[in-house]
């Protein structure tokens, strides 16, 4: 997968959808604040700039009920098909490496 947009980029376009997610659900910012505990500071710092922690970014998601795809955020996007590929799978490391 070629991905042709910077980091910011990508930020800026999840904030833009999440601020036009709150307006189609005709919220303000201090009501999806108070729907979401997410401090208005906060909320607004995110559809400035993109910025938000990640527990903050979820609650968010929540309240605006729009969940779902944060759940396979990091799940592997190719499953094995046949009982043979299933055998081949190595075991996951449960640790990383330091170097």
């Amino acid at each position: 997968m070629l991905i042709l947009k910077t980091p910011q980029e990508i930020l800026l376009e999840i904030a833009e959808r999440a601020k036009e997610a709150r307006l189609a659900q005709n919220l303000t910012q201090e009501g999806l604040s108070l729907r979401s505990n997410v401090s208005l500071g906060s909320l607004k710092r995110f559809e400035h700039t993109g910025k938000i922690s990640f527990e903050s970014l979820i609650k968010l998601a929540f309240a605006l009920n729009v969940l779902d795809g944060l759940e396979y955020l990091f799940i592997n996007q190719k499953q094995p098909l046949t009982l043979d590929e299933l055998l081949k799978i190595k075991k996951r490391p449960k640790r990383g490496r330091l170097r």
